[in-house]
Formats: C-alpha cells, sequence, structure tokens
C-alpha cells in the first residue's frame, strides 16, 4: 500500500516498538488486577474498562479505548496459552509487515471497532486480535505452535479451526456481533492485500513444489 509506505518513510521512527508485547503485558496485568480487587471483596478492574456503549455516553469515554487490554478468557490456563499466542503472533508480524504498519492496523482495529460500537452497542478485541492469526497463518503456515504447551500443530491446521469457528460466530452471533467480525476481517484485507495475496502466492507454489516431488 503505497500510501502507507509514504508515511512510514516521514513518521515511521514515532511508531510504538514491541506493541503486541505491551497490549499483552496490560491483558496479563488487567486480570492479575481483577484476581486482586475480587479476592478483596470490591469490583473487577476489567467492569471499568470494557466497552459499553451507555457508559461512554455518560462520560466515561476512556472505554472507547480500554477495551482493548481486556483479557481473553477467565481460566488461568486457557488465558496464559491464548496471551502468549497474541504475542508469538503480534510480534512475528510486526517483524514481518514493519512495526508503523502494524500500529496503522492495530489501532485503526481499535477505533474502528469501538466507532461501529457506537452504533451497535457491541464492541471486542478479540475479533481483530484473531484476525491476525489468518495472516500469520499465510506467511508460516507449516510454523508448529505447541497447543496448551503440549500438543504440536501447524499454523495451517488451526487456521482452518479458527476459520470454521469464525464462520459459526458469523451465524449464531445478532448482528452487531457479525458487523464487528467483518470489520476485523475487512481491516486485515485492506491494509495488507498485498501480502496476504503475497502469502497465498507464496503457500501455492510451496505445496505445488512439493507435489512435484511425490
Amino acid at each position: 500500500m503505497k500510501p502507507l509506505d509514504k508515511l512510514d518513510r516521514k513518521i515511521g521512527k514515532y511508531a510504538v516498538r514491541n506493541l503486541m508485547t505491551i497490549m499483552v503485558g496490560a491483558m496479563a496485568f488487567v486480570f492479575l488486577m481483577d484476581i486482586l480487587l475480587q479476592s478483596a471483596g470490591k469490583p473487577p478492574l476489567t467492569l471499568f474498562i470494557s466497552f459499553d456503549r451507555e457508559a461512554i455516553f455518560s462520560g466515561q469515554v476512556w472505554r472507547f479505548l480500554t477495551y482493548a487490554f481486556e483479557y481473553p478468557a477467565s481460566s488461568p490456563l486457557f488465558m496464559l496459552f491464548t496471551l502468549y499466542f497474541y504475542w508469538l503472533i503480534g510480534s512475528t508480524m510486526e517483524r514481518e509487515w514493519g512495526s508503523f504498519r502494524f500500529n496503522v492496523f492495530y489501532f485503526s482495529s481499535v477505533l474502528l471497532t469501538a466507532a461501529v460500537g457506537l452504533i451497535t452497542g457491541f464492541a471486542t478485541n478479540y475479533f481483530f486480535n484473531m484476525a491476525l492469526f489468518f495472516a500469520f497463518a499465510l506467511f508460516y503456515p507449516d510454523f508448529e505452535v505447541l497447543v496448551f504447551f503440549v500438543l504440536p500443530i501447524k499454523m495451517k491446521y488451526l487456521a482452518i479451526i479458527d476459520a470454521v469457528y469464525f464462520l459459526y460466530m458469523f451465524i449464531v452471533y445478532p448482528w452487531p456481533g457479525k458487523i464487528c467480525l467483518l470489520v476485523s476481517i475487512a481491516l486485515l484485507a485492506v491494509f495488507f492485500l498485498d501480502e496476504i495475496v503475497g502469502g497465498i502466492k507464496r503457500t501455492y507454489r510451496r505445496l505445488k513444489w512439493k507435489s512435484n516431488f511425490r
């Protein structure tokens, strides 16, 4: 995307480096604070940072951004695995795309998802975090991860599972959820269409090359 290349040359030096490390650290902090606050009989921090359209219109404008710090699951083991997954994917894609492009994609996702949420009443950080997963799988289809730190599985197979799950969510979610999901996928396509198409071509050539030697 040429406009992004031009912006990168002009203001790329101001990009936040290691953005996903910061985001994952913030999510882990919120999780720990929730545990401490609830153990003290107080409301969890999540209650004050989650997206809430009525609360935003009532003056709690920070929720427009802070919902991005919500952690993905309540189970400590599942959350630990998911945060590791977020960090792995986000950090790798930042190296692949460059910090500036990754910043633009991520911050645009946060802002546009929240803006749409002001209309629909629903916004979540889950969809745009997992949208990165598809891009990662296109660039590194044979990359192996340890699911729950035990079971090795290639990214291309996890991507298929995730795609099926996304389709399921699109079917069962009400319209606000459907729109939120589509926004995340659309942003990924708009910002990184050339790279994604290139990843598909590389994957196709790799598969074709392998088939010729069977």
